[in-house]
């Protein structure tokens, strides 16, 4: 059964509106007439969506835009009205620990983009683990464009996922640029037609919750560490992750099934 909330702790974060249906999270940026800008109430609510995920041990948690956009950058109106010093930076570091969060969760976090996906909104996207555009969708870093560098996690994603010389272009010119060519340069893992997007994050996300769950946190953890280490610890890291897969009830039943020419059963983590 699927339960729908806004984060009602607290008033200010229905900025982000969260549902859950069996090991399937959603977390849903809900300021369409603002094509959904990155705010305190924005960073808020995407923080609670992801406690959430945590606390419901989904699998996967969907992160996408209601309205035209996913999310077109962060809210310049705002932004001119506070102190860079103390407003700013209260906000970034915000977002800055759940974007720590969520490359430390054990769920796979999926960014389901469409419309503008600019500034914080691509940082934000590039910073899940998978990512599945719309053909509609737009994308640029965009921080040139008024005077900023990077945050929100952009420059550790983007030259992970295309490279350095790539990324300085992206960065420093802040041109737009397709979701066809975002794909091309594996900045996106697939583009649909924007009338298929539902379908294809669900049948992606559903694929991954039937899987083995502990084994893809522990492969997410190795990839996602494996830039920071030199090849005997990543190797290391390798054996204690299998030697830990292969103590659980998973990988007996992915074995037999394998052994068997049938396709394996896995429980819920």
């Amino acid at each position: 059964m699927a339960t729908s909330h806004a984060m009602d702790h607290d008033q200010k974060t229905d900025a982000v509106l969260y549902t859950v249906s069996g090991a399937i999270a959603e977390a849903r940026l809900n300021r369409p007439e603002k094509l959904n800008p990155l705010s305190t109430e924005m960073v808020e609510g995407l923080s609670a969506a992801v406690d959430r995920a945590y606390a419901d041990r989904a699998a996967v948690l969907i992160i996408r835009g209601n309205g035209r956009a996913f999310m077109a950058g962060g809210d310049l109106q705002r932004l001119a009205k506070v102190d860079p010093t103390s407003g700013v930076g209260l906000m970034i570091g915000a977002i800055h620990h759940c974007l720590e969060r969520m490359a430390a969760a054990p769920f796979i976090t999926i960014a389901a983009v469409h419309g503008p996906v600019a500034g914080a909104g691509l940082s934000l996207a590039m910073n899940a683990d998978l990512a599945i555009a719309a053909d509609d969708a737009r994308f640029t870093m965009a921080y040139a464009r008024i005077g900023a560098s990077p945050d929100c996690g952009g420059t550790y994603a983007l030259p992970r996922l295309v490279g350095l010389r790539r990324a300085m272009e992206i960065a420093l010119f802040a041109d737009d640029f397709s979701a066809e060519e975002a794909e091309r340069i594996g900045l996106i893992n697939r583009v649909v037609p924007a009338a298929d997007l539902d379908d294809a994050v669900r049948a992606m996300a559903e694929r991954l919750a039937r899987g083995p769950r502990q084994a893809q946190a522990r492969t997410k953890a190795l990839l996602r560490q494996s830039f920071d280490n030199d090849l005997t610890a990543q190797l290391s890291a390798e054996e204690t992750a299998f030697r830990a897969s292969a103590a659980t009830p998973d990988f007996k039943e992915g074995v037999t099934a394998f052994l068997e020419k049938r396709k394996p059963k896995f429980g819920d983590g």
